[in-house]
This record gives C-alpha cells, structure tokens and sequence, in this order.
C-alpha cells in the first residue's frame, strides 16, 4: 500500500478518495486478470490477498472502500469468510463484492445474507467490474464523510459546551479569591430572597470584613494583601458547608454570605466559627490590635420575610451590624436586634 493512497481526515472531508480495492482470491491468475483489468485508472488502488486465512488482517490494516472475494477457496468456505468480515469492528462496514464461478439463485441469497453488498459471476467484463468497484467505494468513503463529519461536529459542540462552562465561571467568579462575584451573589440572593417568601422560610446574611486590611497592605505590601484574600477566602468556602449556602467577595476586602433555610441562631454560630478559623490561620500582622494576626469582623442579620418585605433592608441590617463590630474592637461577631 501506498502512503500517497492512504485515506486522511482532511481527504475525506475534502471530497479527495481513491478507490481502494482489496481482492480476496486463492488463483493468482484472478488476481493478474482484475489488476489488468483496473490498470489505467489513477483512482482505483488494487491490493491482491491470495491467502484467505490473513485476509480479515490484511483488510484492517489496509481499510480498504471494497473487498472483492471468491467464494469457494482451500481451507475458508468463502460464505464463512464473509461472516468473518463482518463480525470485525474494523470491517464489518466495508462494502463486499462476492465472486462466483455460478450465477446459482441460492448462493447468491445465502451470500447476501452473510452480509454480502453485491455478487458477480467472474470474470465479469471490464466495463462492469470498475462500475460496481466505483460504486460501492463511493459509498463507503460517503459513509467515512459522514461519521468524520459528525464526529467534528459532536467536537465542537463539546467544545462549545466547555467554553460555555468556563464563561459561566469567568462571569460568577470573582478573579483573585475563587469565590463568587458581586453579580452572580445579587442574582443568587434575589432568588433565594422570592424562594424565602413563597415558602416561609428563613434567610440569613452575614458581612464580613478583614479588620485593619489597608494597614496591612501599607506594611507588608499589595501582593501580601492579596494572599491575605486568597486565604481568607478559602478559609470561608470551607465555612459554607450547605449546597444552598454561597460566599461571595463583595468588593474590596468584603465578603458576604448568605445562608437559606436558616434560623435566628445560624447567623451567630456561622460567624463565631469563621472568626475563629481565621484568626487560626496566624498570619502576622503588627500593626493589628491586640490580636497581632489577621483577623475579621462580621455582622449578621436573620430574617423570614413576607411579601413586600425587602432583601436590600436584610443586607443593610448585616452591613450595619458589621460597622457595630468594627466600633466595638474588631474580630468579632455582632447579630442585628
């Protein structure tokens, strides 16, 4: 075989092809007689097994657009041979041409269905013989079109599936701490705020702010300050244990959480353990208060609205609350009355 020949992805879906032919036979003078036969056409590429037992190999390595195969040779019954193609993943859709000493109406049947494609009394004429080759190869390569093309196709989708889902996170997620943005936490709260309504239940809000965070940019610098961010952002995303709850950076060194179906309790027990965890975390900062570590502020609010009630009025009372801690010397938790 030809490297010129080979089938490519490109070729196909170009519309470029050679009909590739692999003639199965035990009678080398067959074989000599259809290689006379389709010399002279540049787009029919004849490949000759003479050995029927290698025949399935040599057809999965060359993958050819049609197999011609005798039907009566030593040692494979040529009906066998058939079923044989045709039980191979590789083979089992490649277009074969059986060839019969006799035009017998029962081998003929039989031969079909074994999952023969067409069956011809050899040696047909010249003139037939490159007709039903041309054929049946265009058929099989309009077939390798047709799944090189839905396999593109079912690519890109996928692709446009993954771009979809990395746009959705660049567009929720907030760039330097992972967690959501301002825009994704005010669609999120809007819908959890009407869902709170129709169903009587209680939402919570807590505001939370790293204390005395432009001293510690103004000591330790800029980067510094963004991996304070960075960790006190992870040290909240553990904190949100619940599928329903969310932690959103609201700007700055702000952040917010919101936590649905919640109760009275759930805003203070919420922020005690998160004042904890991170003070824990122990990094250095000299110029805090007493605490010379990084630390945070949080005000929470609790609420079980009803209709007409306003969700910026919840947000306002945490934010408040939070200004409360701030006043009252920071690193810890003040709950709206």
């Amino acid at each position: 075989m030809q490297e010129a020949r080979n089938f490519t992805t490109t070729g196909l879906l170009e519309g470029q092809y050679v009909s590739m032919v692999l003639l199965v036979d035990d009678q080398p003078m067959i074989g000599e007689a259809i290689r006379r036969a389709l010399r002279g056409h540049p787009d029919i590429d004849f490949h000759y097994c003479q050995d029927p037992h290698r025949a399935v190999e040599m057809a999965e390595k060359l993958r050819p657009t049609v197999i011609l195969q005798d039907l009566v040779m030593p040692g494979v019954d040529g009906l066998v041979l058939v079923h044989r193609f045709r039980a191979n993943p590789t083979t089992r859709d490649i277009p074969i041409i059986v060839l019969s000493s006799k035009e017998d109406p029962s081998t003929k049947s039989t031969a079909f269905a074994e999952g023969a494609n067409d069956y011809l009394v050899k040696l047909p004429d010249d003139v037939e013989l490159i007709a039903r080759i041309r054929y049946h190869s265009r058929s099989r390569i309009n077939q390798l079109q047709r799944d090189l093309a839905f396999q593109a196709l079912r690519e890109s989708q996928q692709q446009l599936v993954e771009m979809n889902v990395e746009l959705s996170r660049l567009i929720n997620v907030d760039g330097l701490t992972g967690l959501n943005n301002r825009r994704y936490f005010d669609e999120f709260t809007d819908i959890e705020w009407k869902r709170a309504i129709r169903e009587r239940s209680g939402l919570s809000a807590l505001m939370i702010d790293v204390d005395d965070f432009k001293r510690y940019n103004d000591t330790y610098g800029h980067l510094a300050g963004d991996e304070v961010l960075q960790n006190v952002s992870r040290v909240i995303k553990a904190s949100v244990a619940r599928p329903g709850d969310i932690a959103a950076r609201f700007g700055g060194e702000e952040f917010v959480v919101v936590l649905p179906n919640s109760s009275h309790a759930s805003p203070r027990t919420f922020g005690e353990k998160l004042c904890e965890s991170v003070e824990r975390l122990a990094i250095p900062h000299r110029t805090a208060a007493a605490s010379g570590v990084v630390t945070v502020s949080i005000g929470g609010a609790f609420s079980a609205p009803q209709l007409g009630d306003l969700l910026t009025d919840l947000i306002a009372a945490a934010d408040a609350a939070l200004y409360q801690a701030k006043r009252s010397g920071k690193n810890r938790v003040v709950i709206a009355g």
